[in-house]
């Protein structure tokens, strides 16, 4: 009999969430970012869920070349382009639309002989120090794109560091203005943050990636308050309800010490699946539709939670660790990281079930 941990598909939720980001982007196309998996959530079925995207931007090479075999023709845009001239024939050969952000790109776009013209974004680096060039460079490496027989169309794009703090997209905003004044190209710069708060970033094309997905990118704004609803629920049962005396110790350490006689359950559910290890007792879950808390250091299999709020919990009881009912924001942020880590590290172990 198989574990009963499941991480259930909303593909209504998923379109309801595109909905969401074409309504605050009116006038802008959509890359529907689907990176890492599709944030965990899985490639195949989630741009089949978005296929009313104006395209799917992703980094790997080789999840591009999988969705053009399946029947994939709308627009595809690898985020870090290619890194040889290998990758460039494949790029060539199914039609895909690539970032340029070093000098060793545009090197190889001019010195190819593919008889090709391919869709490139130019990537200026506006203060995040990642990827991209600076002004100077950038100016130089698009007088040279627009001199390159393999250049087709060119979009500019930059990507903000703080759309979702406190210092916000002015400082980098005015950058990009600065080094693109007078150039008559299309422009890609929003994230979710960006997205959902600047109208002013916009432009031609969008990106939206973590709101898709139904969290929120912002730390001080619920996704339900934005109207998202979450995509992946991680769901499980409890194994086992455990009578503890005050005083006796649970998991590995001992960490935990009853206060009190109390009761526990066992979920099927630990690190090994995705959960975060260091996630700290009292970090939220819902059994039976309730809140509990965790309660122990997680392992590889299991975890542990205190059932003093759900006294009619049972062996069997159902369990939601992130997802419906409860935010994976709110739980990521119980255990310090960020919903996106919780969504990108479900394992491979862990069936996918889709609800539609």
């Amino acid at each position: 009999m198989p574990r009963p941990i499941r991480a259930l598909f909303d593909s209504a939720a998923l379109r309801n969430n595109l909905a969401i980001a074409r309504a605050r982007a009116p006038s802008a196309r959509v890359w529907a970012v689907v990176k890492a998996n599709a944030y965990g959530h899985g490639l195949s079925r989630t741009v089949e869920a978005l296929a009313s995207a104006d395209g799917f931007a992703l980094l790997d090479l080789d999840e591009a070349v999988r969705l053009r075999d399946a029947g994939v023709r709308k627009p595809i845009l690898l985020l870090e382009g290619f890194f040889s001239l290998d990758d460039l024939a494949t790029v060539v050969e199914h039609s895909l639309s690539v970032v340029i952000h070093s000098e060793e790109q545009v090197d190889m776009l001019v010195s190819a002989g593919f008889p090709a013209r391919i869709p490139l974004y130019l990537k200026l680096d506006t203060g995040m120090n990642r990827l991209g060039f600076s002004p100077a460079a950038f100016a130089i490496a698009l007088e040279r794109l627009q001199g390159c027989r393999m250049a087709g169309e060119i979009t500019l794009m930059t990507h903000f560091a703080d759309a979702d703090g406190e210092r916000g997209i002015r400082d980098q905003f005015e950058r990009f203005a600065s080094a693109t004044d007078g150039l008559a190209l299309p422009r890609s710069l929003a994230n979710s943050a960006a997205l959902l708060r600047y109208p002013e970033s916009h432009a031609e094309w969008v990106r939206p990636g973590i709101m898709l997905y139904g969290c929120s990118p912002f730390p001080d704004e619920s996704a339900q308050t934005l109207g998202l609803q979450p995509v992946m629920t991680l769901a499980s049962e409890l194994l086992v309800v455990r009578e503890l005396g005050k005083g006796d110790r649970v998991g590995y350490g001992g960490a935990f010490v009853a206060p009190k006689r109390m009761r526990i359950g066992v979920v099927a559910c630990g690190y090994a699946d995705g959960y975060p290890r260091h996630a700290p007792d009292g970090t939220p879950v819902l059994v039976a539709g309730r809140r509990a808390r965790t309660a122990g250091r997680v392992s590889m299999d299991m975890l542990t939670v205190d059932l003093t709020g759900v006294p009619e919990a049972a062996i069997g009881a159902p369990v939601t660790l992130w997802g419906q009912g409860l935010s994976a924001d709110e739980v990521a942020a119980a255990a310090g990281t960020i919903s996106y880590e919780l969504l990108c590290r479900l394992a491979a172990r862990v069936p996918q079930v889709d609800l539609d």
